[in-house]
């Protein structure tokens, strides 16, 4: 069982996030730091606790520590700008938090951010905060030191996820409208136009998952030059269930991030049975 510690980042409730290490860690030494962002549509009602399971299971698996974020959501003084502006607070404040919380146990040479649906948008988001329009909120004018970004079944296509409907409108409702409406903050907000994010970007998504269609993850995929690692049967939850066949897919791409920096991506359609765990 991995241990925890929580951090705030923010003196503002929801700038929390729970930092869970390896049993081992003390004898591990310096261990690589993922920054995970949850899903839910960006909406209130769903927070941090349901990945807590996965968390746990990602650090203890994959050797690092993971910092499960929350921030502000719809509903709860969230959506534009203020989850974007809790996000990057977020990436800039924790490597340094999290490594002063837990004894300078952290490599922090070796950052990675990752997300599940939503959370997924919010990492490919923060690590393409440098090709943000000028003036934009969050925006950088370095990439950020990353090794790169876990996306798991992720909104990676704002202004596609609005047309289909996705969450009942959860996309017009973070940004305050269509992509007609507030087509400024869609230039600022939305991964499919923003190009390839610093570092090697893998994206995992199942072939069945009914909320966010696998086509999206595809456009993604051969637009910036992301790693895809399909997973034939899994849905939009099995990518965060330790217990599914897309486990050791997940953790086999956190290796692939934390282990290789660099390089540009192909699609992979995965059969979990082959896999170790």
């Amino acid at each position: 069982m991995s241990s925890s510690v929580s951090l705030r980042y923010g003196e503002l409730g929801d700038q929390v996030a729970d930092v869970f290490l390896p049993a081992d860690v003390d004898a591990a030494g310096a261990v690589p730091l993922v920054l995970l962002f949850h899903g839910g549509f960006w909406r209130a009602e769903h927070d941090r606790r349901h990945v807590e399971p996965f968390a746990r299971a990602l650090a203890q698996e994959a050797g690092c520590a993971v910092a499960s974020v929350e921030y502000r959501r719809v509903g709860a003084g969230g959506g534009w700008p203020t989850t974007l502006t809790d996000t990057a607070r977020a990436v800039d404040l924790l490597p340094s938090l999290a490594n002063a919380a837990v004894g300078a146990q952290i490599d922090l040479s070796c950052v990675a951010y990752a997300g599940h649906s939503a959370g997924g948008h919010l990492a490919l988001w923060a690590a393409a905060r440098h090709r943000l329009p000028t003036g934009s909120p969050g925006r950088t004018d370095t990439p950020p030191a990353i090794r790169g970004v876990l996306a798991l079944a992720p909104t990676a296509d704002l202004a596609a996820a609005d047309a289909l409907g996705s969450g009942r409108g959860a996309v017009a409702a973070f940004l305050g409208g269509n992509a007609a409406a507030v087509p400024d903050r869609y230039a600022a907000a939305d991964p499919a136009v923003l190009g390839a994010p610093a570092g090697r970007t893998v994206l995992v998504h199942g072939t069945a998952d009914k909320t966010l269609p696998i086509t999206m993850a595809r456009s993604y995929a051969a637009a910036t030059g992301a790693t895809l690692n399909e997973v034939p049967g899994a849905g939009h939850f099995d990518v965060i269930d330790p217990e599914s066949a897309a486990w050791p897919v997940v953790v086999s791409a956190l290796r692939s991030i934390i282990r290789r920096p660099n390089g540009r991506g192909s699609v992979t359609v995965t059969d979990a049975s082959m896999l170790s765990p």
